[in-house]
C-alpha cells in the first residue's frame, strides 16, 4: 500500500486529491504584481512551470476535503472555545481522568540506576550490542516528532481545557523519555562518532529514517483531518513502539541491563497511556472515520513496524523468533483497533505469555527499588480534606 513521503509526492489513491482546486488565488501584493506584469527575462517560462508543478503535489485526503469543503458536522472538541483558558468546572471528566493519571505517574531520568548496565552491555555480543543501541536511536528520535505534532498541532487544535492539561504534561514526559533515552545512548556508546551517529538517527540510519518519515507526514495538519492524525499518532505510540519494547523486555527475561530494563517499564507505561488518551479522544469525536480509513492506517504502520524489527533490525540479533515477534506486532495492531472501535483484523494472540506479566501490578518491595507501577501519593484519589478529632489513626 502507498504511503504519502515527507514532502508529499505519492498519494493514497482512494483517499487523497489535489488541494489545489480548494485554493483560492490571492490578491496581488506589490511583489506579485511586479511578477505578473514585469518583463524581467530572469522569471523564465520554465521556473513558474516547476513552481505550478510542486503546488500540485500538494495532496490532502479525502476527510481533510470533507472538512474543507464545509460538508462535516461541527466539531465540538476542535470548535473554538472561550471557557478553554479555565479549567474548572470540569467538563470532560473522561479526560480529566486521563491527566489525573499522567500526573500521579511522574518520574525523571535520574530515578534510573545505570551502575551495573555497562558492564552488561560491554559483555554482551556486536549483534545484541547493535540491537539496543539502534532501537535506542530509533526511541530518542521519536520523542521529539510526537513532542513536535503536541506542540504545533494537537495542543492547539484541541478547545477542551483538560485535553490541554493532558497534551501539555505528555509533552514534559516525551521530554523526559527523550532524555532518558540520550543519557542511556550516552552512558553505552564510548565512541563519539558512533554516538553522534546514533543520536542523529533520523539522518543517518535508514530504518529509523523510514519510520521518522511516516510519523512525520501526520504531523501537516493541511493534508490529513484531525480523526486521521490522531489514529496516526495513536500507531505511531501502540505499534511504532511495541516491538522494541518487547525486545527490551526479552532482555529483562534474562536478567540483563537492569536500568534499561527499569526505564522501559515506566516509559512503556507512559506510551500505553498516552495511545489509550488518543483512542479516548477520538471516540468523542462527532465526525469519526470509515472503519476501512482506519484500517488502512494501522495496517500500513504494521508493515512499517515488522519491515524495522524483523528486516532492517532483526530481533534474531538478541535471540528472539522474527516470526514470532511479527506475530505480537499484529496482536497489539487488534488490540489498537478494538480501542478504537473496530473489528480486529488480523486475529493474532499474544505469542508471548511473559509479556502478559508486563501489565501485572509490580510487587516489588518499596525499600528496594521504586516499582515501575509507582504513583505519586494522593494525587487521582479520593478528596477528603476535613481535619476530625474522632479520625482513626
Amino acid at each position: 500500500m502507498p504511503v504519502p513521503t515527507l514532502d508529499n509526492t505519492t498519494v493514497l489513491p482512494s483517499f487523497q486529491t489535489p488541494l489545489k482546486d480548494n485554493v483560492q488565488p490571492a490578491a496581488d501584493t506589490p511583489e506579485t504584481a511586479d511578477l505578473n506584469t514585469s518583463t524581467d527575462s530572469s522569471v523564465s517560462d520554465s521556473s513558474v512551470e516547476e513552481l505550478v508543478e510542486e503546488m500540485e503535489k500538494v495532496t490532502v485526503t479525502e476527510h481533510r476535503q470533507l472538512e474543507l469543503d464545509g460538508k462535516l458536522k461541527p466539531e465540538p472538541l476542535l470548535e473554538e472555545n472561550p471557557g478553554r483558558f479555565v479549567l474548572f468546572p470540569i467538563q470532560n471528566p473522561e479526560v480529566w481522568d486521563m491527566y489525573k493519571k499522567a500526573e500521579a505517574s511522574f518520574w525523571t531520568a535520574e530515578e534510573i540506576d545505570l551502575a551495573s548496565d555497562l558492564k552488561d552491555y560491554e559483555n554482551l555480543n556486536d549483534n545484541e550490542r547493535h540491537f539496543i543501541s539502534h532501537v535506542l536511536a530509533f526511541f530518542a528520535a521519536s520523542d521529539g516528532i510526537v513532542n513536535e505534532n503536541l506542540a504545533a498541532n494537537f495542543a492547539t487544535e484541541i478547545q477542551i481545557p483538560e485535553a490541554r492539561c493532558f497534551y501539555g504534561f505528555q509533552i514534559a514526559v516525551e521530554n523526559i523519555h527523550s532524555e532518558t533515552y540520550s543519557l542511556l545512548i550516552d552512558t553505552y556508546v564510548r565512541d563519539k562518532k558512533e554516538r553522534n551517529h546514533l543520536l542523529n538517527a533520523i539522518e543517518t540510519v535508514p530504518c529509523v529514517q523510514k519510520k521518522a518519515e511516516w510519523a512525520l507526514q501526520w504531523c501537516e495538519r493541511e493534508n490529513a483531518s484531525f480523526a486521521e492524525r490522531c489514529v496516526a499518532f495513536a500507531a505511531v505510540e501502540g505499534i511504532f513502539f511495541s516491538g522494541s519494547f518487547c525486545a527490551i523486555f526479552w532482555l529483562k527475561k534474562r536478567g540483563l541491563m537492569p536500568g534499561l530494563a527499569f526505564s522501559n517499564e515506566l516509559i512503556s507505561r507512559d506510551e500505553g497511556l498516552h495511545c489509550d488518551f488518543a483512542c479516548l479522544l477520538y471516540k468523542q469525536l462527532v465526525n469519526k472515520l470509515p472503519e476501512s480509513r482506519i484500517l488502512e492506517i494501522i495496517t500500513n504502520a504494521v508493515e512499517i513496524e515488522k519491515e524495522f524489527i524483523t528486516d532492517a533490525l532483526p530481533v534474531e540479533l538478541i535471540g528472539m523468533n522474527s516470526g514470532l515477534m511479527q506475530q505480537y506486532i499484529e496482536f497489539c495492531a487488534d488490540r489498537l483497533l478494538f480501542a478504537l472501535g473496530c473489528n480486529k483484523h488480523y486475529g493474532t494472540a499474544n505469542p508471548f505469555e511473559w509479556m502478559e506479566m508486563i501489565s501485572l501490578q509490580g510487587k516489588t518491595n518499596f525499600f528496594e527499588k521504586r516499582v515501575g507501577e509507582y504513583a505519586k501519593s494522593g494525587v487521582g484519589g479520593e478528596e477528603n480534606h476535613v481535619f476530625a478529632m474522632d479520625a482513626d489513626f
